[in-house]
């Protein structure tokens, strides 16, 4: 399989596109810019997040195409509790809203819901709209789209050093079997293997508390593109840019 991605300019020629082969198998993506994206258009922010679930659907959909096996989204941090009440309230519907319009298309795409971070501590309509989606399609075995929801990078490891901390205590553990197979089944993510490949949008070049234990190795690729401008062909730009880069973990 192949895509073909037309490329801005400073950009990779116009003849290459995405192989079959060598491609991310996890994807997770920093989606910012939403706000930005509506206050340039003299919108409130809360339109710029309801524009941005309809790239979400896009984007699934064009990693599906790709055979991405996972694609993590950065939905809702810890952090953004800060935000004002009204919109914190409203970034906490979206789950509902973007299920309900999109779930029969995930069915259809084969595509299994999960999600990492403190779900507990969520409304119980955004706990009761994904909880449903998770159920609905637990026997898919496509792409997992997994979304980072109250999720903090910082909070997720200190959990882990809890955790940990009490099975020593408890003797369930020994301390010299202790290493970093044993620390990452601990995290959220313990489902699934790190990212190959981070995209953050929006013009920022920082991890803002997320994956920053599961990303020691991961290639970034950063967009000036907000959020809501970004498309599919973007989308295959950065795995096309991942394709091209030689990863050495380290080595030479």
């Amino acid at each position: 399989m192949s895509i073909k991605i037309p490329f801005l300019s400073k950009q990779p020629k116009e003849t290459d596109s995405l192989s079959g082969e060598n491609v991310p198998n996890h994807v997770a993506i920093i989606m910012d810019g939403n706000g930005r994206w509506a206050q340039k258009r003299g919108l409130p922010r809360f339109a710029g997040h309801k524009e941005g679930v309809s790239t979400v659907n896009k984007i699934v959909k064009a990693a599906v195409k790709s055979n991405v096996k996972v694609l993590t989204l950065y939905t809702f941090s810890t952090e953004n509790w800060k935000r004002p009440k009204q919109e914190v309230e409203y970034i906490l519907k979206l789950p509902k809203e973007f299920l309900h319009v999109y779930l029969p298309s995930l069915m259809e795409n084969n595509v299994r819901i999960q999600t990492i971070g403190d779900f507990q501590a969520l409304p119980s309509h955004t706990q009761e709209a994904v909880s449903y989606a998770i159920e609905k399609t637990k026997n898919n075995d496509g792409l997992i789209l997994n979304f980072a929801i109250n999720y903090g990078s910082r909070h997720e490891i200190l959990k882990a050093v809890k955790q940990i901390a009490t099975e020593l205590k408890e003797e369930r553990m020994d301390i010299d079997s202790l290493d970093e197979e044993i620390f990452s089944k601990h995290l959220y993510t313990n489902s699934v293997s790190d990212p190959d490949l981070l995209i953050r949008t929006g013009g920022e070049c920082r991890l803002s508390n997320f994956m920053l234990w599961q990303l020691a190795y991961t290639e970034f690729w950063f967009t000036e593109k907000l959020w809501p401008e970004f498309t599919e062909e973007t989308f295959y730009e950065a795995l096309l840019a991942y394709q091209q880069r030689k990863r050495r973990y380290g080595g030479i």
